[in-house]
């Protein structure tokens, strides 16, 4: 099944079931006017959707509404949580072996994770706003999980069953702003400004043999300005799956219905299919040739992220951006 959100006069929009090819919608409001309605009731909700999605793609509904990606906001627009892990250990090693720091070993043991903002989410069309280009600005291509409710000290066996719908992230950075944040000893916060979401959530089984429970098995798309920038396989190289992310996160207390978790910037050992940050590609210029020349992203900058399936359908619709002066994102909002 596939969910998403239409901007309306609310905060949160309205809950639409969107076609397998994306090119349908319905609205169910006597079901969930809202996605998180839905997740707070998913046991109940969930197979009543599921009705109405096998009538929409078997062609059942009078006069569906069109599905037009560029008009959505994130399938959750705002959210009880977003905790972003870095699941891909060898983008951190990058990382640091650019900058000639040592890794510590329990970095391949114990996931990192940071807790973002999530009470103002992009949609997947809006324009990313960007007040100062020295800042560094980063586009960070990854895989999400939404989560019903999680109880305390979940085991990753147990946390597998929590995972109710996945999607795409654009996990905005602003490069130059996180060292002297984190220098501070208290993580990121004005270096992670909102991140935007994929103009759908799927239901797991809309991945078929893709997904197996614990880690997506397909590329994930970045294109930066139109050109292919990487497409790293998500299942790759992910030192710490979803349900061991979840149950990381929810060690010492409980998680809503509705909580995201991130899997970090994707990231293969093989280099060749590219990158899905800015930041990878140039450590790697860095450790090649002693400098790095790809610039971070610019006024006027777009970025795309989309992953498809084996016959090459696009399964969560694309995350499309542009960079715009912040006194221009004003005017239009």
């Amino acid at each position: 099944m596939k969910l998403a959100t239409l901007k309306n006069n609310t905060r949160d929009g309205q809950l639409v079931i969107v076609s397998r090819d994306l090119s349908s919608a319905i609205a169910v409001p006597d079901i969930a006017p809202t996605l998180q309605f839905a997740l707070d009731h998913w046991q109940t909700c969930q197979p009543e959707l599921e009705k109405y999605y096998i009538k929409l793609n078997n062609n059942e509904i009078k006069n569906p509404l069109a599905f037009q990606q560029q008009s959505i906001a994130s399938p959750l627009p705002r959210a009880y949580q977003w905790a972003d892990g870095s699941a891909y250990v060898n983008h951190i090693e990058l990382v640091r072996k650019a900058r000639g720091v040592a890794m510590p070993d329990n970095f391949w043991h114990d996931p990192l994770m940071y807790q973002g903002g999530s009470d103002s989410f992009l949609g997947p069309y809006d324009d990313i706003p960007l007040l100062d280009e020295n800042w560094g600005l980063d586009f960070e291509a990854e895989v999400a999980v939404i989560t019903t409710d999680v109880p305390i000290a979940i085991t990753p066996a147990q946390a597998e069953h929590t995972i109710c719908l996945i999607m795409l992230v654009n996990d905005v950075s602003l490069r130059h702003l996180i060292p002297s944040e984190l220098a501070k000893g208290f993580g990121f916060f004005q270096s992670k400004p909102s991140s935007a979401f994929s103009p759908v959530a799927v239901t797991p089984d809309e991945l078929q043999t893709a997904w197996d429970g614990k880690k997506v098995h397909l590329p994930l798309l970045s294109y930066l300005n139109e050109k292919l920038f990487g497409s790293p396989q998500a299942g790759v190289d992910m030192t710490f799956d979803f349900p061991t992310l979840i149950a990381h996160a929810a060690k010492t207390r409980t998680l809503c219905a509705g909580t995201i978790i991130g899997s970090g910037t994707v990231s293969n050992y093989d280099r060749s299919q590219g990158s899905s940050c800015i930041a990878e590609k140039r450590m790697l210029e860095l450790l090649a040739s002693g400098k790095a020349t790809t610039p971070f992203m610019q006024v006027g900058d777009r970025i795309k992220i989309e992953m498809v399936d084996r016959n090459h359908q696009s399964i969560f619709g694309n995350i499309h951006q542009q960079v715009v002066a912040l006194h221009e994102h004003i005017k239009t909002i």
